[in-house]
């Protein structure tokens, strides 16, 4: 009966914190997606292929900010499910410095090389110069985002579900509301688009840094010996976590190289792809953010019964959502590629990627889910070197092949073949993981003043 009743109790738990997280990252990707179709209504295939490897570039930097997030979340749920929300607060403040530290720079890196980053992806001609142009407007307000993505993974560890989810559903909402007015309303097409970014990301930190301030005491003063004392931790976990997070536009970098070598058409109809993935795939997406600071609030707790169980229940709830948009994905591929326009080879890719690309997206759900408890059970490492198995060996082998004996089709389907292996082989270790701790005694930590107090 106590078992019954603690299995519903983390599904519960688990269905809230991915549908909160979801509502706000759907918002966000449909976002993406409409702003892709506005700007495949100008009738202009190198335009939505411009805005595909903007995006594929860009996504490097915020793979930086979810691992910053992670991080975050991590060390906070951990100390948060201790008694000790003051040490929480002392870590939000040094990995938020930690994050300006490297964003910045790297901001500044996009905006001054974005040529030459895109002439390594294979693009040429209008396609390059739309993206470069997106580009160099948004990097700018880069920096900005790391804050707001530390704070959301800050109120996520504190299971304020609402809370995090209002900093992606306020980006969101604020784009799709300026977009049309910026893109038509302005006449401002392309230039437009990134514009309307700009004005969201502002939107977005107050909804992210202002309720950090008003309901969880906001950031503790820095204080350079406490940073020093913090920095192996954060490091430790900050580190992996970035470099298994970059392993994913590592993966796309490489197919729009090989995309690149053919039409405008065909990178279309891939950028249409993937703005679809994220929008479909969403709740897989905020399962695996959800389920982080359950497990490390629990591994904290040092309930490994309720790690496993929720483990176990992340993954059912992947497939089952896999195989029940399958059949709906397949509906609707023919007015998807119609709405944007896609001429004979984008078509052709989306309908094999509704046909055979989406089921086996399960596999990189349960790669996602392995590396959020890899990453909150203490070995992040783990998740660096499953992730970049995945969009490496996993990817390059499978779409060199795929390119050379089907073309732009086996671009597209090589990696998600490649991923099955890595995905069961990711689930096998994080299982294991938990009964390693589970047989190994662990001394709790000192609880802080303020606990104690209380």
């Amino acid at each position: 009966m106590v078992g019954k009743f603690l299995t519903g109790s983390l599904l519960r738990h688990v269905t809230v914190m991915t549908l909160t997280s979801s509502v706000g990252l759907l918002t966000m990707f449909v976002v993406d997606f409409v702003n892709l179709l506005y700007i495949a209504q100008l009738g202009v295939p190198a335009l939505t292929a411009g805005m595909g490897y903007a995006a594929t570039i860009l996504f490097f930097f915020n793979a930086i900010n979810i691992g910053l997030m992670i991080a975050t979340s991590a060390l906070a749920s951990r100390k948060i499910g201790q008694g000790d929300a003051e040490y929480a607060r002392r870590l939000l403040t040094n990995v938020s410095v930690i994050g300006l530290a490297f964003g910045i720079p790297i901001a500044f890196c996009f905006w001054f090389f974005s040529p030459d980053l895109l002439d390594l992806a294979g693009a040429s001609g209008t396609t390059k110069s739309a993206a470069i142009l997106y580009i160099t407007i948004v990097a700018p307000i880069l920096p900005l985002s790391v804050i707001s993505m530390i704070c959301s993974g800050f109120l996520r560890a504190h299971g304020a579900a609402r809370l995090a989810m209002n900093v992606t559903l306020s980006l969101g909402i604020t784009n799709a509301i300026l977009d049309p007015i910026f893109i038509f309303g302005l006449d401002m097409g392309f230039v437009g688009a990134a514009w309307s970014t700009i004005c969201a990301s502002l939107v977005s930190a107050l909804f992210a840094i202002v309720p950090v301030i008003r309901q969880f005491g906001g950031f503790q003063p820095w204080s350079l010996p406490q940073f020093q004392e913090d920095l192996p931790a954060i490091t430790g976990i900050m580190f992996p976590a970035v470099l298994t997070n970059l392993a994913t536009p590592a993966g796309g970098f490489i197919a729009y190289r090989f995309m690149g070598d053919y039409s405008d058409d065909a990178i279309a109809g891939y950028a249409v792809i993937g703005r679809m993935v994220p929008v479909l795939f969403c709740l897989i997406f905020s399962l695996s953010g959800a389920v982080g600071p359950i497990i490390g609030q629990n591994f904290g707790a040092h309930q490994f019964d309720r790690v496993r169980q929720t483990l176990r229940q992340a993954m059912l709830f992947a497939f089952f959502y896999t195989l029940a948009i399958w059949p709906l994905v397949l509906i609707l591929s023919d007015p998807i590629a119609n709405l944007f326009k896609l001429g004979p080879e984008g078509r052709e890719l989306f309908w094999l990627f509704a046909l055979v690309f989406t089921p086996l997206f399960f596999f990189n759900g349960m790669l996602f889910i392995s590396n959020a408890a890899c990453n909150n059970l203490g070995r992040p490492s783990w998740s660096m070197w499953t992730n970049w198995g995945r969009n490496i060996l996993g990817t390059l082998p499978f779409i060199w092949l795929g390119s050379h004996y089907f073309g732009a089709p086996g671009v597209l389907l090589g990696p998600a073949f490649g991923g099955i292996v890595f995905g069961i082989g990711a689930y096998w270790l994080s299982r294991n993981l938990v009964g390693k701790l589970q047989q190994t005694p662990i001394v709790p930590a000192p609880q802080s003043a303020l606990a104690q107090q209380n």
